[in-house]
């Protein structure tokens, strides 16, 4: 199994990232959870799968940890697909909508007084400076 397949499902990644952290026992990773221990251990089995969790024994508990190998395998192969791409009159990311947005918003309030005023912008100085 791909390992992206095995992380499209909200709980493993869940429990993927609770195991970014160090090894955890399948009952502490079972009470993190509001759903049943079989439910928790069908999700382990789906990683142990991927190879993306290893499991051992201590006493009465089984230990969980990640195994970071799968992970770097699928980082290379998304690596093809970097950089996103992103305009160049704004930075990627929300902050970046944001402020095209706020551009938007001031082009359409210059267009407005231009139109209520009977302003035609800059274009009547460019107008003015080829005449001269």
């Amino acid at each position: 199994m791909f390992p992206a397949d095995a992380l499209a499902d909200p709980v493993r990644r869940a429990i993927v990232e609770r195991l970014a952290d160090g090894e955890v026992g399948a009952g502490e990773i079972a009470a993190a959870f509001p759903i049943s221990r079989p439910a928790i251990s069908r999700h382990l089995r789906v990683l142990r799968e991927a190879g993306l969790v290893r499991s051992r024994v201590a006493g009465q508990q089984r230990i969980y940890a990640l195994d970071r190998r799968p992970l770097a395998e699928l980082d290379a192969w998304l690596e093809r697909f970097r950089p996103l791409p992103v305009t160049p009159s704004a930075p990627p990311g929300p902050a970046g909508r944001l402020d095209a947005l706020d551009t938007e918003m001031h082009r359409g309030r210059r267009a407005r007084r231009a139109r209520d005023h009977g302003d035609h912008g800059d274009q009547g100085d460019r107008d003015d400076r080829s005449a001269g």
